[in-house]
């Protein structure tokens, strides 16, 4: 209802399936792994989703079981199936269902230091297979140094430079009030006693979801804060390939995304960069690296790490660039040697060709497209679901699925169906 409600940008839903808890049934049992595929495929159908997510797999429903960590060879304490059997089962089927997004990874434990550990051993555990790693920067903690935290971003680049098969968003932190928002309710439990204000709200989600938002403020004199702030630059000065590394703050996460302007100029200019770690809190920014890194981005590794690289990565062939056949979303900027004031202002938006904006003022009021994926599954799984759905939930199957015309709304907006393979007869 939101994404309809948003005019002027596409849109692409990511459906959550690593607590699900048919899927989490099916991989106890030990069941067929094309009855598995069928159904991650009926899913994205159901919910109209352009690509499939994993959050904390396994862990927002072992918190339901009071596990308060889950670790990526832990076993649920139901299931007793590990996270790493979550990702490689749903990357395997996305590769072989043809969708072209990648398993999009939220990993085990969050925000803990010594994670660094565990983000490094699911880069090794993908086996090869696609996978996206997003807001790796909350996942990039050590444990070295007087206060038992560090950065580990130096460590994760390294192996990543060398992992043609992974994908990341880095979810930089900028300082400032936010608010965080994710599925992860284990996490947002565990740091809603550092919420600012003192506020937060911890939610089940039916059988299968969570839900926790936390108000945050992030101070450049909090040793944490600053050195996330570090980490995150880090990750994008060491990380070599700009296809595979996306310009993010985790909105609202680590800061609103109205912050890209300033993160841009973060990384296009060294001078402001190290005027900005003058400022932070001292102890960590001795800790860092960063001072040493003398790359800066060039307008054109902006250009893919924020339009052609996600466009990629999604499979939207005809957005990220402007070859023929285009869809001629284009934003133009005047030259500026402040690269914050440059990109906070655009001269000139088109959306489709159309021009929206003008000089930062939106001069015409259009609706994006919702993109989908739509990989072909055996219809007979949906007698086994309609049986699970009428004795566990409060809807029925029927009433899950997102319609067309629920997207559409009398005429509003476009579904773009995106290329996935074939079903196998």
């Amino acid at each position: 209802m939101e994404m309809g409600d948003t005019p002027m940008v596409d849109k692409g839903a990511f459906v959550m399936l690593g607590s699900d808890d048919y899927f989490l049934r099916q991989l106890a049992q030990k069941q067929d792994f094309e009855r598995i595929k069928d159904y991650v495929a009926w899913t994205m159908h159901a919910a109209q989703a352009i690509a499939v997510k994993v959050v904390n797999p396994g862990g927002i429903s072992a918190f339901k079981f009071n596990q308060r960590k889950l670790d990526l060879d832990e076993e649920h304490a139901y299931y007793h199936v590990t996270p790493r059997q979550i990702i490689l089962t749903l990357a395997r089927a996305l590769k072989e269902l043809g969708v072209t997004h990648p398993l999009h990874i939220h990993g085990c434990n969050l925000g803990i230091p010594g994670n660094v550990e565990t983000t490094l051993e699911t880069i090794r555990a993908a086996e090869g297979l696609p996978i996206h790693l997003t807001h790796i920067q909350f996942h990039s903690y050590g444990t070295e140094g007087d206060r038992k935290f560090s950065s580990g971003a130096a460590r994760i680049a390294e192996l990543l430079n060398k992992s043609p098969n992974i994908s990341i968003d880095v979810g930089q932190v900028l300082f400032g009030q936010t608010c965080t928002a994710s599925g992860d309710s284990m996490r947002q439990y565990a740091i809603s006693r550092s919420a600012h204000p003192k506020k937060s709200v911890i939610m089940d989600i039916e059988c299968d979801s969570g839900c926790g938002v936390v108000p945050m403020r992030y101070r450049d004199k909090s040793f944490v804060n600053a050195l996330q702030w570090v980490i995150g630059l880090e990750t994008f000065l060491l990380f070599e390939d700009p296809w595979r590394i996306f310009l993010t703050t985790d909105h609202p996460n680590g800061a609103p995304f109205y912050f890209y302007p300033h993160l841009i100029r973060l990384l296009m200019d060294r001078s402001f960069r190290n005027d900005m770690l003058e400022k932070i809190q001292p102890d960590a920014a001795a800790q860092s690296i960063l001072k040493s890194l003398t790359r800066e981005y060039t307008l054109d590794e902006i250009a893919i790490m924020t339009r052609a690289g996600p466009a990629r990565s999604l499979g939207l062939k005809d957005r990220g660039h402007l070859g023929v056949g285009a869809a001629a979303d284009i934003t133009v900027y005047e030259d500026n040697a402040d690269r914050e004031a440059m990109f906070a202002t655009p001269e000139l938006v088109f959306k489709n060709g159309e021009l929206i904006v003008r000089k930062g003022k939106i001069v015409k009021v259009v609706q994006g497209a919702t993109h989908v994926a739509r990989p072909d599954f055996d219809r007979s799984i949906e007698k086994p679901l309609d049986d699970y759905f009428t004795r566990y939930h409060t809807v029925r199957m029927e009433n899950f699925k997102l319609g067309d015309d629920e997207i559409l709304d009398n005429g509003r907006g476009q579904i773009v169906v995106q290329p996935t393979r074939a079903r196998a007869s």
